[in-house]
């Protein structure tokens, strides 16, 4: 019974077979067991054998606990059916890949081999489907198959997919000749189908980062449709006669009725469909129905059609529309609403599908006499990392003849467990790797399941972001550059981005950017400057003020701002190589590579590490194993995983029986990352201790005896770690949270103190100086833009308070079990917050916490709603840095407009941290004006908010504030004169220079110079092939900057795999990015063909190399003065009529004269 192998097909062994059997018999007609909570999914896995079941869970997180703990225990058999994460008459669409998998699952359910077990939640079991849902054809795409692309161009815009230049997310597709890509809702990765005619040739994955395939799919590729209501000539219909009925629904019914998917569209589904059916409707007779907890779910599904209900008025009343609205639509609306649980309860019994309660206790007191056998079933004690106590538990058990059968989520964890059974002699433990959360004992069999959650009494992190794999780095990143954006041209200044043309001068055409600078003559026109799009790494975009005065071309203002930046930059630069020398040759520790219980610490992780995690924890490690001190800054978004990274470190930094201090700016987030380290260190032997005002005296004198001894490995606190009086044995590494939030003399008395010490510092939205400095290079700086698949951007909603909406606000998320954060940031009026929400919502569970509150107090507040003791935390930005409480899903910020940006941003990342949809709110008092800064503020924060904007929040508040020098100093005016990103180069290249020991012979002359070809050669990206203008911008850009002929081979390769076959003129551009990138690497800033010559400059030639170029090229001038060459072209033979010089036997001939004339001096010299 105890031996556990794997065998295909049917007769698949599964964690099943391991557990006693248990003789359980559903053959009345409907009933209810009563049983422990632990076993629930054992006891539904052992009634899926006779018959398949559909069990409905009350809350979304319920569901999905059952349904990893079934799936460890049968295996693949078990399918999801999820609700909507959004209610039925919001005006919000839910996911694409919630739909794709309700519609799978719907499918599989009438296939020919249906899933035993099918799980939903209430909200999925009461919500209304669409009854012509699985009489759509799906797409099904295979090699060799005919299909012409017009034809699934169509079909995918039906299904709801959405066209762009560039597949990026899910539900995205893009077409390009004869290649098109698309991101199915069910695929880890996009798709790429190349096309021969009509026909599929070929069918790849690619990458969402670089866009390249890396690996090719045989098999068939269904596509499911992205929405549940689809737009058929029926629904347009319908629309236009809504259109014309109603006013209010004028905009969205018109757009539907073009075929045009409208957010929102589904809120008025009950109008555009005439039939809607229930999941049960869809279920083949033999199915049963399992209710989990029928009392809860009864009161979730009335609370749900109430929700529902509010949300209706909130949205569709006359009153939503302001008094213009003549016909309130709430009745209309209605029927396409959640079912009650008693129409559910009647649709089972028309179905004669057998339905089954199964309950903590009992609903029937006469039935407590045949309760059964499941009533031996007993909970495990949970030990809450007492391990002592549990060891002797399981050894009396064993003694006494138990089987005794172990658990672990994670494979590294379960070797840990099975080597402290081994030390404790605790033979008879089978173990096991599945998800079932907590175990069972059965005295009467003698039977006991421990899982590793019972032993640690780790809460669990929900295991969302376990499930899929980490979105993909976000590597392409085209410019965006919009008409009427600003711009800086490195030679003529700041000018305004008009558009991007293509010009023929005498049978040439090339690609252009038109920029427009000021008028050279007063009362003239503006002039306007077309830039090769060959030169593009001059332009970059302008950040730095608000709106900046646009220069004259050729006028001298330009280049006098640049030289006094210039000027500006040298010092600045020469005194951060002072600090970045002082630093490297600074004795440091260098620690020592990975040890075993490194690698186990990192795979007992519960998440998918992100592409960006892995790199960065590279880096991190890296570092540390150099010999001088390391100096890191880790930027990421809030919620990015942060955290793990400095888990790692600290580990390893305790390996080498060095200490380690992670210095955090609040007492609460050292509350937190306490908890989070000692979970993470579960079975380790390293002390974590949390230094801050919620120790007792004693408890802190401890502490800092403990520093001091070095019994204490990890020390988390706040600034109470620089004082004079904490003491450490030996200091290894220095974590900085949050960075941000501390001032520079903090941040430069740790340096002071702690020279030679490894420092890592984390931040979400750098400040400016920070950035600055990770930018120059004088701190090695770490992004990580990826965000952990699941997580979906923040829906937020800037407006005027108003109680309605605040009210219907916190239902919906009291209806998903969820938490609330309510912001107030004034100590003395939260009171009178507090009041006004119980009248709102009297049914929520509150509690305040500010920073005047006494320690126990607040730390009592805090832990509560991170245990979920109550639903609603009214408090000040105290909550603002770093914490983390998954389940806490909307924010109501009061007077929004009163914060400052990075504060805001900070606030948001408060929610939005697990797999639901999450929704901030800032709200402002409708009655006071908003000041122009506070107007930016809150536009900025509404329009950024995708996942991974915090550095264009960081970048947008250097925009506002203004920026200052990084060494203190003079402040602000250079970047606002000449913008961010070339203010940044200049300093880049100035370090550069320094570094390299170039000595510049005038003020204006930089290392780096540019280098102009001009020959007669038609080279551009024709729009036939790529019509896409910012993709277009992205490769000319990325073409302009690369340094070396293998970055160029990259790009090309890459053209070839995204695109297709290159045309000429596109072959022509890469060759002539190829020259350039030869001359360039000359030291050439020309090489043009004027008339019958080719000037090259600057070129000094000694005499042999004279005599060499007369010889090759007879005709051929010198011009020593103006340090140039001119190379003669040989004219034509005779017999040929002159003709002009064009195309391409210019390119080859260039490239000839460079290797022949320049390539062997510069090999001299």
């Amino acid at each position: 019974m105890w031996g556990f192998w794997r065998c295909s097909g049917d007769d698949e062994v599964t964690l099943l077979s391991a557990l006693p059997d248990l003789s359980i018999t559903t053959t009345r007609t409907d009933g209810e067991l009563v049983c422990i909570n632990s076993i629930r999914s054992y006891v539904l896995a052992n009634l899926s054998v006779n018959a398949p079941l559909l069990v409905i869970a009350p809350s979304t997180r319920i569901a999905d606990e059952l349904s990893d703990e079934i799936s460890s225990l049968i295996g693949d058999y078990v399918i999801d059916f999820p609700a909507w994460e959004t209610l039925p008459h919001e005006r919000l669409s839910p996911k694409s890949d919630t739909v794709t998998t309700r519609i799978k699952a719907l499918h599989k359910i009438n296939s020919a081999k249906p899933p035993k077990v099918i799980i939903t939640s209430i909200r999925g079991a009461l919500q209304p489907i669409v009854s012509d849902i699985l009489d759509e054809e799906l797409i099904s795409l295979v090699i060799d198959k005919d299909i012409s692309m017009a034809q699934l161009i169509e079909r995918l815009s039906y299904f709801g997919f959405t066209r762009t230049d560039l597949v990026e997310k899910r539900g995205d597709f893009a077409v390009r000749g004869g290649i098109l890509d698309l991101f199915p809702s069910d695929h880890e990765h996009p798709i790429r189908l190349d096309f021969f005619g009509d026909t599929i040739e070929d069918i790849q994955y690619f990458q969402v980062s670089d866009q390249r395939t890396y690996e090719a799919i045989k098999s068939e590729v269904i596509i499911y449709p992205g929405r549940e209501l689809l737009i058929s000539e029926d629904v347009k219909e319908k629309a236009r006669y809504l259109a014309a009925e109603f006013p209010q629904l004028n905009e969205m019914a018109s757009k539907i009725s073009e075929g045009i998917c409208v957010e929102g569209m589904e809120s008025i589904g009950a109008l555009l469909k005439p039939e809607f059916k229930n999941l049960i409707e869809f279920l083949p007779t033999n199915f049963q129905v399992f209710i989990i907890d029928q009392p809860r779910i009864k009161s979730r599904a009335a609370d749900l059609v109430a929700t529902n209900q509010e949300f209706l008025e909130a949205s569709w009343s006359s009153a939503a529309f302001g008094t213009s609205a003549p016909i309130d639509l709430t009745g209309v609306i209605a029927s396409g609403g959640y079912s009650t649980f008693d129409e559910v309860q009647s649709k089972i019994t028309d179905a004669k599908l057998m339905l089954w309660s199964l309950n903590p206790y009992t609903q029937n007191p006469e039935d407590l006499a045949n309760a059964g056998a499941l009533d031996d079933f007993l909970e495990i004690p949970i030990y809450g990392g007492k391990l002592e106590a549990a060891i002797a538990d399981i050894e009396n058990w064993l003694a006494n003849g138990y089987q005794i059968l172990f658990s672990a989520s994670g494979a590294g964890i379960l070797e840990r467990y099975q080597a402290l059974f081994r030390e404790s002699e605790l033979d008879g433990v089978k173990a096991v790797t599945s998800s079932i959360e907590h175990g069972f004992i059965n005295h009467s069999i003698k039977f006991a399941l421990i899982t590793e959650k019972d032993i640690s009494g780790q809460r669990t992190s929900s295991k969302d972001q376990a499930r899929m794999p980490s979105r993909r780095k976000k590597a392409i990143d085209p410019i965006e550059l919009r008409p009427g954006d600003y711009v800086v041209h490195e030679q003529h200044g700041v000018g305004k981005y008009l558009e991007l043309v293509n010009r023929t001068v005498s049978g040439i055409s090339r690609e252009y950017l038109v920029i427009e600078y000021a008028a050279s003559k007063r009362g003239q026109p503006a002039d306007r400057l077309f830039v090769p799009t060959d030169t593009l790494e001059q332009i970059t975009r302008y950040v730095g003020g608000e709106a900046p005065s646009v220069n004259r071309i050729g006028g001298s203002d330009w280049q006098n701002t640049k030289r006094r930046a210039r000027k500006a930059v040298k010092q600045i630069a020469a005194e951060l190589i002072q600090l970045y020398a002082a630093r490297m040759s600074a004795p440091g520790y260098a620690f020592s590579p990975d040890t075993a219980w490194q690698g186990e610490l990192e795979s007992a992780f519960s998440y998918v590490e992100t592409t960006d995690q892995l790199a960065t924890i590279e880096e991190v490690k890296a570092d540390m194993e150099k010999s001088h001190p390391m100096d890191r800054i880790v930027c990421g978004d809030v919620g990015y995983g942060k955290t793990e990274i400095a888990i790692r470190a600290a580990f390893k930094a305790v390996q080498d029986g060095k200490q380690v201090a992670v210095l955090v700016p609040t007492t609460l987030l050292v509350q937190q990352h306490l908890t989070t380290f000692n979970n993470r260190y579960t079975g380790f032997p390293v002390k974590v201790a949390g230094l801050s005002r919620f120790n007792t005296p004693k408890e802190g004198r401890e502490i800092l005896e403990g520093i001091k001894t070095g019994s204490v490995d990890v020390v988390i606190g706040t600034h109470r770690l620089l004082s004079k009086d904490v003491e450490f044995r030996d200091l290894g590494l220095v974590i900085v949270d949050e960075e941000q939030r501390f001032g520079v003399e903090h941040k430069e008395e740790l340096k002071k103190t702690r020279t030679n010490v490894d420092v890592l510092s984390m931040s979400a939205t750098p400040i400016p100086r920070t950035l600055e400095m990770a930018i120059t290079g004088i701190r090695e700086m770490s992004n990580i833009t990826t965000p952990p698949e699941e997580r979906h951007p923040v829906l937020t909603y800037v407006g005027p308070y108003d109680d309605k909406q605040v009210t219907a606000a916190i239902h919906r998320e009291l209806l998903r079990d969820g938490q609330i954060f309510y912001i107030h940031n004034r100590v003395e009026s939260i009171d009178g917050v507090v009041e006004r929400l119980r009248k709102l919502v009297p049914e929520a569970r509150i509690r305040v916490a500010h920073g005047q509150m006494g320690e126990r107090e607040l730390e009592d507040a805090i832990l509560g709603f991170w245990e979920r003791d109550f639903d609603i935390l009214v408090c000040t930005t105290i909550i603002e840095s770093g914490i983390d409480i998954p389940n806490a899903n909307t924010l109501i910020v009061d007077r929004a407009d009163t914060f400052g940006l990075s504060q805001l941003h900070q606030l948001r990342g408060r929610v939005g941290r697990s797999r639901e949809r999450a929704y901030a709110y800032f709200l402002y008092n409708a009655d006071k004006p908003l000041t122009e800064v506070a107007h930016d503020r809150l536009t900025t924060i509404a329009t950024n908010t995708d996942l991974g904007s915090g550095m264009q929040v960081a970048l947008k508040d250097l925009e506002i504030r203004g920026a200052g020098n990084l060494l203190g100093g003079e402040q602000s005016g250079h970047i606002a004169e000449v913008g961010f990103d070339l203010y940044m180069r200049m300093v880049g290249e100035a370090v550069e220079e320094f570094k390299t020991g170039f000595v510049p012979q005038n003020e204006d002359e930089g290392k780096f110079k540019e280098c102009k070809v001009e020959l007669p050669i038609t080279a551009h990206i024709p729009v036939e092939y790529l019509a896409s203008e910012r993709l277009r911008l992205d490769i000319y850009r990325r073409m302009a900057d690369a340094q070396n002929l293998e970055e160029l081979d990259a790009i090309q390769a890459e053209l070839i795999d995204r695109f297709g076959e290159l045309p000429e003129d596109a072959l022509n551009l890469m060759s002539v990015a190829h020259l350039r990138t030869l001359a360039k690497s000359f030291g050439l800033t020309e090489v043009v063909l004027q008339g019958k010559f080719l000037r090259l400059a600057p070129l000094t030639l000694p005499d042999s190399a004279i005599m060499r170029l007369n010889r090759i090229y007879p005709g051929s001038i010198v011009k020593v003065a103006t340090s140039s060459v001119l190379v003669a072209r040989t004219s034509a033979p005779n017999w040929i009529a002159g003709g002009e010089i064009v195309d391409t036997s210019v390119l080859p001939w260039t490239i000839e004269v460079l290797t022949s004339i320049v390539a062997p001096i510069k090999k001299l010299t």
